[in-house]
């Protein structure tokens, strides 16, 4: 059976809409989603975005390690080039502890102009503050002295983990795959052709192999009446993709998302899938082992009614 997780991202691009409302539900649904044995929780990065993308991901991830007891709190991504990675670590090792050890996090290079330009980050660096960055975060959840940049560095308490929370690292292209496979426990993608770099590099350095998980597209919903829930989401389904696409666009990298204006193509594409509960029982599957598929119950602010339905 594949896990289950709830994903929450903040988007919230309707002027004026209620965005204590939209917190307050991704908290509570969070409390729902412990309470019926589903996986974890994600959470998703990014800045400088209008309709309020979520830029601060572990202050929510505390909020809810409040409100739960068991499911894992995952962190994909964290952008590592906006981020102090000892700050990052401290704060994922007092969180690590306050919920119990149910922090997972995937580092992430990055890849919007937009943010490179506001945190003042030349991209051209990515390769290098990923490498550094992460070799630091390591080195700080040892709990013993080292040093970063040239400066003594300790960062305490200890995570609850040991010898430290899962570290996954997360990317679109072959050579972060292999940086992957050199630093963390696993490539984070949902691309099988670039997944096989990672485990290709693995296994030139010797280590063990570590099996592909499918990721499905990062959304799922289910109703009994898929083509009129279609036609109730499809405007904040669209502003997701749309999102995305001109992001990938102003990168000039390969995406999963396109601009499109075309609900029912987007429908048709299969990167939104809603499905009756039996063909999406069968849709989970089909999966295989170690799958982990993801609910997004306020896609883009979607009233939280809706996705408390679904």
């Amino acid at each position: 059976m594949a896990d289950i997780l709830l994903r929450f991202d903040m988007r919230n691009p309707a002027i004026g809409a209620d965005r204590e409302a939209l917190y307050r539900a991704a908290i509570d649904m969070a409390a729902w989603a412990d309470e019926q044995g589903l996986y974890g929780i994600q959470f998703s990065e990014h800045h400088a975005s209008e309709d309020g993308y979520l830029p601060s991901p572990i202050v929510l991830g505390a909020a809810i390690a409040a409100r739960t007891r068991r499911v894992r709190l995952r962190f994909a991504l964290i952008l590592l080039p906006f981020n102090n990675p000892l700050k990052i670590a401290e704060d994922l090792a007092v969180l690590d502890i306050v919920s119990g050890g149910r922090v997972e996090v995937v580092l992430g290079a990055g890849y919007v102009p937009a943010e490179f330009e506001m945190f003042g980050v030349d991209p051209a660096r990515r390769a290098a503050i990923m490498e550094e960055g992460v070799a630091a975060i390591k080195a700080a959840w040892s709990g013993e002295p080292f040093t970063y940049q040239g400066r003594r560095a300790l960062v305490r308490p200890r995570p609850l983990q040991q010898p430290h929370p899962p570290l996954w690292m997360g990317g679109s292209t072959p050579a972060a795959a292999r940086r992957a496979a050199r630093l963390s426990d696993y490539f984070y993608t949902e691309n099988r052709e670039i997944y096989g770099h990672f485990a290709a590099e693995r296994e030139r350095l010797g280590l063990a192999p570590v099996p592909f998980r499918d990721l499905g597209t990062g959304f799922m919903a289910v109703s009994p009446d898929p083509d009129a829930e279609w036609q109730r989401i499809a405007p904040f389904i669209l502003h997701e993709c749309n999102s995305y696409g001109r992001w990938s666009a102003s990168a000039a990298t390969d995406s999963q998302y396109t601009e499109v204006t075309d609900a029912a193509a987007l429908r048709a594409s299969g990167l939104y899938p809603v499905m009756r509960p039996q063909e999406a029982i069968d849709y989970i599957n089909a999966r295989g082992p170690g799958a982990q598929l993801l609910l997004h119950p306020l896609v883009s602010g979607m009233p939280p009614g809706i996705g408390w339905e679904q």
